[in-house]
């Protein structure tokens, strides 16, 4: 920020609170200091002396809204339709790929991101690269390496361990670097060549041990897991949320809403492979796989719903034709279609999304929250779509679009 003050003048805020009229000012250190029908009229607004500088953005007839919290991407990915060939590329050009998918989310109100898998500290260093302001994208909360079987999901770019004490050992090793979350993979996957997508892969133990290491640090987990058994496994752990969750029954939803297991579904994970198909150059076996698995899936969301499972936004981006900048976007609005509200999502991917990745002063327009900020032409608390329509983006009080 140039001036000592942004203020948001004219308009609505919407966000977990309602929709209602109100302005907003923004200190220098891009922190919101006042919200209120005449705060553009405050001190907080002109400063104490009263001759700080002011920056006004006239929102009559705008919608001031939250930033995005994206709860899952993998930055190193660009929607390619067999992620696999992403192996072969150097570390440098998974890095440049890295770099322009942290501008697309942000230029797309996506502020806040956590990435769950990437090579090395491929991720870890992109979240310092923006905290240095050495790139322009979101903030990163990042696992560093995925804990993996041997052979299993994602094995090519994670961290193959297996037993509880290499467990334990794979997950320090991703603390040491920094990691702001521990992910690992409870089941097989579709975009793996020869792994059963609900298989258990990760046994419970395996889990429990990978809990237990994170637990001192105060570091959540997530554990990817389709299959009922896998993620069963995963609650009974301890695991702070489930992505996916593809195959969840009844029994199991139940289970979730009951240990306060959060839910992160990745709907355009599978849309983007069942809607393009093998034409589109995905292998066959991934395709059959999310076929087969979409139509199950949709039973998971009836559970969930009727069980009142805590569900968080996460887009899964990267993944094919699941790409970086449109990902939260429709994934909103898939959302929707699978049963929320407009406001329930906007929930999901703000203050929830927020509060699973451990930043609590994101999610809110409210004092003392970061000024992560739209300006939208229409209500998200009423209208899904209104996401797609961002006048500008704002991350920290400085315009990123």
């Amino acid at each position: 920020m140039d001036a000592d003050r942004l203020v948001f003048a004219g308009g609505r805020v919407a966000d977990v609170d309602g929709t209602r009229r109100a302005d907003v000012v923004v200190d220098g250190d891009g922190r919101i200091v006042a919200v209120g029908a005449d705060a553009a009229d405050s001190a907080d607004a002109v400063g104490e002396s009263g001759d700080a500088a002011v920056e006004t953005v006239d929102a009559d007839g705008k919608v001031v809204a939250p930033g995005l919290v994206d709860s899952h991407v993998h930055l190193m990915m660009d929607g390619r339709p067999d992620v696999a060939t992403v192996d072969a590329e150097s570390a440098e050009m998974l890095s440049y790929r890295a770099a322009a998918n942290l501008r697309e989310n942000v230029e797309a109100g996506v502020t806040t991101v956590r990435d769950l898998g990437a090579p090395g500290s491929l991720a870890l260093d992109a979240g310092r690269a923006v905290e240095e302001g050495v790139l322009p994208g979101p903030r990163v909360v990042a696992c560093g390496q995925n804990v993996v079987m041997t052979g299993g999901h994602g094995h090519w770019f994670g961290r193959e361990a297996d037993g509880t004490d290499e467990v334990r050992k794979a997950v320090r090793e991703q603390l040491k670097r920094g990691a702001g979350v521990v992910k690992c993979m409870a089941t097989g996957g579709v975009l793996t060549e020869g792994a059963v997508t609900g298989a258990p892969e990760l046994t419970e133990a395996e889990l429990t041990a990978l809990v237990d290491a994170a637990s001192p640090k105060g570091v959540p987990t997530a554990a990817h897991a389709h299959g009922k058994d896998g993620i069963e496994n995963a609650v009974r752990a301890g695991i702070t949320s489930v992505e996916h969750g593809t195959f969840m029954d009844a029994e199991t939803a139940d289970m979730m809403a009951r240990e306060g297991t959060y839910w992160v579904p990745t709907a355009s994970a599978l849309e983007g492979i069942v809607e393009n198909g093998v034409e589109a150059g995905i292998p066959e076996q991934a395709v059959e796989k999310a076929e087969d698995a979409q139509e199950r899936f949709e039973r998971a969301w009836e559970h969930a719903l009727e069980a009142g499972v805590t569900i968080a936004m996460g887009t899964d981006a990267g993944t094919p034709f699941n790409f970086h900048g449109e990902n939260a976007l429709r994934e909103m609005e898939l959302l929707v279609e699978y049963g929320l509200t407009a406001a329930e999502a906007l929930e999901a991917a703000t203050v929830t999304a927020a509060e699973l990745l451990g930043v609590g002063d994101v999610g809110r327009v409210a004092e003392g929250q970061r000024a992560d900020l739209l300006v939208l032409d229409a209500d998200p608390n009423e209208d899904v779509t209104a996401w797609r329509d961002a006048d500008a983006v704002y991350r920290d009080g400085d315009r990123v679009a």
